[in-house]
């Protein structure tokens, strides 16, 4: 009996540890994708807002990532990516995705 319990408190620590990590993995995997959405959207924002929303949603994509929001305002384009965390047991409690927001543009120089 104590066998048994004792897989089951492992066998728990271990799942809560996996479901995390993917969590995390999921994390940085959104952040670069939106990263590199936002930097692929700035070098089209001179062919138009169409022109560069596309250029993010095609970086978005090719990197499994969806592209939720992108908006150019002036020189500046802002993106919203999600991705998912590829949890095993699918999506428990809300959390089966990760979200990030990036922005690019031209550096502003400070005086």
């Amino acid at each position: 009996m104590w066998t048994a319990g004792a897989a089951l408190a492992l066998l728990s620590v271990f799942a809560m540890l996996m479901y995390l990590g993917a969590a995390a993995h999921a994390r940085h995997r959104a952040a670069a994708a939106a990263d590199l959405a936002a930097l692929g959207a700035a070098a089209r924002v001179t062919h138009g807002a169409g022109n560069a929303c596309e250029a993010a949603a095609l970086v978005a994509r090719r990197m499994n990532a969806d592209l939720r929001s992108c908006q150019v305002r002036g020189w500046d384009v802002l993106v919203t990516v999600r991705v998912a965390a590829g949890v095993p047991l699918g999506d428990i409690g809300g959390a089966g995705a990760a979200t990030a927001r990036a922005r690019a543009g031209p550096v502003e120089t400070l005086r």
